[in-house]
């Protein structure tokens, strides 16, 4: 007889599953995920769900790589990265957002931005740490910070703020147990950003609660009609602040898994202690692929962020003409349309628009507090599919409001 039960392995008697740890088995797979797998073997799907730049890394970053596997550098580079790498990282962040750190102890090349945010956590989480989390956001800080020991606590943002966070909603969610604050502006999924004049208050209440900062600016680089303002560049932030960012979005290298972490010495050599007992060092020719896009590849980053915001005004008017209220995102390269006029979720709203009409985006609701009743689109692709997208989504819309009417 066939059955689904799940069956013992080996001689132990018993599933798997009961020897997880019950943290992990609590965890649920990303939301995001689960769209790409009802896409998968479908046929003329246009993906909107990707938050993957559609260029090439530039030819020249990597023929470095390439250059430099011919040369065999192919072993360990220092526990932090290549010197080298490292003072590329602070000249950068010196010149572009008036940041400084010192490259001999205060920056760490990581596996990804993602790698920083967890060793981040790791090394600043005691049990029970309340983590403050402006939400709609990245989806994967409250699990890692779950895994970590920490309790992740979401502050709501709104729309009709431009998603950005106040320091009146950070200050209610303040408990004594509040200990790290984590910040993601630009922001993934609703491209909101932050101006200096947004900042200073939130930075008075950092201070005021004695709060240490993970700032993830991965998306420093991608801001329209505005320069981005790092959180540590504020008066007093930068010994509280540990600064995340990485080389996937601006430059095109998600693929290489390259990023980095800057701040206090003493919070860098923490994390240091943990990324050499788990990953030992980022790929070396990762670093070198890194450090030629740093010394080399600004014009063609400044390319693609101009063509990013060719699609965003695109995308922006397609749906806002589709007649999905849409706030106009600043950074990034999402768009997060309202669909609550429709009357559907943002699951099903999602799950119909990829299973009726093939264009895959994902339900705001996976993005957390706020995120209900919104949709990510990444404009991360070409202006022809963004086109068809945009016009099978208006559509999507003129068919549900027929069955509402019906």
């Amino acid at each position: 007889m066939i059955t689904n039960e799940p069956k013992p392995t080996g001689d132990t008697g018993k599933s798997m599953n009961s020897y997880l740890a019950p943290l992990v088995q609590q965890i649920q797979p990303s939301g995001i995920r689960k769209f790409f797998d009802l896409a998968a073997g479908s046929k003329d799907i246009i993906s909107l769900g990707v938050g993957e730049p559609d260029f090439k890394t530039p030819w020249h970053v990597r023929e470095a790589c390439v250059y430099s596997l011919e040369r065999g550098f192919t072993g360990y580079t220092s526990n932090a990265g290549m010197p080298e790498l490292r003072e590329g990282i602070a000249n950068y962040l010196q010149s572009r957002f008036a940041v400084e750190y010192n490259p001999a102890n205060q920056i760490i090349a990581t596996v990804g931005g993602s790698e920083a945010i967890d060793l981040a956590l790791r090394a600043l989480i005691a049990p029970g740490d309340e983590i403050l989390i402006p939400e709609p956001c990245y989806i994967s800080y409250s699990p890692i910070t779950a895994i970590g020991g920490g309790i992740p606590v979401g502050i709501e943002t709104f729309g009709e703020n431009n998603f950005k966070l106040t320091a009146e909603a950070l200050e209610a969610k303040i408990t004594p147990r509040s200990k790290i604050l984590i910040l993601c502006y630009p922001s993934n999924p609703t491209g909101a950003i932050m101006s200096r004049e947004d900042w200073e208050p939130v930075a008075k209440v950092v201070k005021k609660h004695d709060l240490i900062v993970i700032s993830d600016e991965i998306y420093a680089e991608l801001t329209y009609g505005s320069n981005h303002v790092s959180f540590p560049s504020l008066p007093g932030m930068i010994d509280r602040t540990i600064l995340v960012s990485g080389f996937s979005k601006a430059f095109a290298m998600t693929g290489w898994r390259m990023g980095y972490a800057c701040g206090h010495p003493d919070l860098i050599s923490a994390m240091l202690k943990i990324h050499q007992y788990t990953v030992m060092c980022a790929p070396s020719m990762g670093q070198v692929a890194a450090l030629e896009a740093l010394t080399n590849g600004m014009e063609e980053k400044d390319r693609m962020t101009d063509s990013y915001n060719q699609r965003r005004r695109l995308i922006v008017k397609g749906l806002r003409d589709a007649g999905l209220d849409c706030h106009e995102p600043q950074g990034a390269f999402y768009a997060f349309p309202s669909i609550s006029r429709t009357g559907l979720t943002s699951d099903q709203f999602a799950q119909r628009l990829l299973l009726e009409y093939k264009v895959a985006a994902v339900p705001g609701s996976v993005f957390g507090l706020g995120g209900e009743g919104y949709l990510r689109c990444s404009y991360a692709t070409s202006v022809s599919q963004l086109n068809e997208a945009i016009e099978r989504i208006g559509e999507f819309v003129l068919q549900l409001e027929r069955e509402r009417t019906e």
